[in-house]
């Protein structure tokens, strides 16, 4: 009887651990593909060649899926064709995954916002790398959108009113309106946000947010400017009801972080691809990046957002701030 127990368990514990496999197998591949990257850097021969096996680069998921599949295996093909390594394009939904991408290898490039960017070199898992221009600029504005027809022509005319803001984790839809409203003086670091509004709600992207003003749910939604001065987001009609009631800033363009363990011969030629495509594919890179890709210093780019973000940190220590 006691064999046949133990018969028995055997062969349980052997089928769950096939199921396993077969179950989280890929997923660990998937997910540890470019851990060779570290081991294999070297493989390269002259200063012209990378060292690296292959490239494993993040996109921010911003627009529509179907588009950014589009835009991801056509910058697979280019950067494969150019670098002569195979090249995988990902794009995923949670960017908090990103700092230990970088830092256990799994992540070579990310393209992030600049809030993302400066908390993941606040770990020195990643710096700089390249900024993409905005309008010829490294930087656009955080603005305050109304109705039209409303009163209001700054944030003081606001005081007492429910308003929006694109979503707790916003660089120009929260953290920078915030920072703003600290520096005037109006909120913290012992008064939080509704000692100021009557209310305070989130969205889950700058749409979302403006469409509560649209609805009249609140008076003024915090956004990018682009949402407004350009039609990718609002059609016509609702961009025609709209006004701006505030500008702040300048919030930081979206940045190219590179991971901080790549070599600098690696890094160099990585940098002169992606340099390459402003002039060899400027539609993919306008595409893919929003503008034309340069760079910059990393404090000159990220110093008014590392002020914002640990303002943020104060005024959440303190209790007078949501979580982002």
């Amino acid at each position: 009887m006691l064999q046949l127990f133990y018969k028995f368990k055997n062969k349980v514990i052997m089928l769950t651990l096939r199921y396993f496999k077969i179950l989280f197998l890929p997923l660990i591949f998937t997910l540890c593909g470019s851990c060779l990257n570290d081991s294999s850097e070297g493989i390269g021969t002259s200063k012209n060649e990378l060292g690296l096996s292959n490239i494993v680069i993040a996109l921010k998921a911003n627009k529509n899926p179907e588009l950014m599949l589009s835009e991801k295996l056509e910058l697979e093909e280019y950067l494969s064709a150019k670098l002569n390594r195979k090249v995988d394009v990902l794009i995923p939904t949670d960017s908090s995954i990103i700092v230990e991408s970088f830092r256990n290898g799994t992540l070579d490039i990310g393209y992030l916002s600049s809030t993302d960017a400066a908390r993941n070199i606040e770990q020195s898992t990643a710096s700089l790398f390249l900024v993409h221009l905005k309008n010829g600029n490294p930087f656009y504005q955080s603005v305050w959108l109304s109705l039209k027809d409303k009163p209001y022509n700054s944030i003081l005319d606001l005081e007492s009113l429910p308003v929006s803001f694109a979503s707790r984790s916003s660089t120009s839809g929260f953290l920078i309106p915030v920072y703003d409203l600290v520096q005037r003086g109006l909120v913290g670091p012992n008064s939080s946000l509704d000692d100021f509004f009557s209310k305070t709600v989130y969205g889950t992207g700058y749409v979302s947010a403006v469409k509560k003003v649209l609805s009249g749910e609140v008076e003024a939604a915090a956004v990018s400017d682009y949402v407004y001065l350009e039609n990718n987001y609002l059609d016509d009609v609702d961009r025609a009801k709209l006004k701006i009631v505030q500008s702040q800033g300048p919030v930081p363009s979206h940045t190219l972080c590179i991971r901080s363990s790549i070599s600098n011969n690696d890094k160099k030629l990585l940098l002169n691809a992606f340099l390459e495509l402003n002039r060899k594919n400027p539609s993919l890179c306008n595409r893919v990046f929003n503008g034309k890709l340069v760079t910059t210093k990393q404090d000159k780019h990220l110093g008014i957002l590392n002020r914002a973000i640990e303002t943020q940190k104060t005024m959440m220590a303190k209790g007078v701030l949501p979580p982002s």
